[in-house]
């Protein structure tokens, strides 16, 4: 997810890149930066809310050592009236981060600046190729009908799960996806990379 910070310095670049995508993001970043300059004026109001509060509770407590209860009492009430704007505020800022959080989600991440921009497949640019491509004839099935004649993977029931792109691999297709995780694994660890094994659940921030 594109970072807030980052989109307000080099908002016309992440705009240009994401056309290349035919992603129009002109409308949502203004939306973004708008909200972010929401977020920022409400955590500084806040923060300079909660610090007229310590100082003013500090002032209570020598003016009722000093035997002035009359003064500190009137100072109670004024912190009264400041401890609920901070609470206001408080619910302002949550929402205000909610608000900009839904909208930084919609953005996706911006490509390498050597990507070709376009539309299809056909404006894809062939950067090498290596061998020749094989005859495969006119009777040649695709992938997927191989797959599902050979009911090693279920593209349904992976769209049901999670989606589409998610297939379930079954018998022959997931022992042949575990290989091939082992040797890619096994090929990192030889090429100087450190192995590890992090928690398969993750929480907001981190994600």
């Amino acid at each position: 997810m594109l970072q807030v910070a980052f989109i307000r310095e080099n908002k016309k670049d992440v705009v240009k890149q994401l056309a290349i995508k035919n992603f129009d993001a002109s409308e949502i970043i203004d939306h973004i930066l708008e909200s972010d300059e929401k977020r920022r004026k409400t955590q500084n109001d806040l923060d300079n809310t909660l610090a007229q509060i310590n100082v003013i509770s500090k002032q209570i407590g020598e003016l009722f050592k000093s035997g002035k209860a009359g003064e500190a009492n009137d100072l109670k009430s004024k912190t009264t009236e400041l401890k609920e704007n901070s609470k206001r505020l408080n619910e302002s800022l949550t929402n205000v981060e909610k608000e900009l959080n839904n909208l930084l989600v919609k953005i996706p991440n911006t490509p390498h600046i050597s990507v070709p921009s376009g539309k299809a497949s056909a404006d894809n640019e062939i950067i090498s190729e290596e061998g020749s491509i094989p005859d495969l004839g006119e009777n040649a099935k695709p992938h997927w009908e191989l797959a599902t004649q050979y009911d090693i993977i279920d593209f349904e029931l992976g769209s049901k799960i999670t989606g589409s792109g998610f297939p379930v691999y079954k018998d022959k297709g997931a022992k042949l996806q575990r290989s091939l995780i082992n040797f890619f694994l096994d090929k990192a660890v030889e090429a100087g990379y450190k192995e590890i094994q992090p928690p398969v659940l993750i929480n907001e921030a981190s994600g």
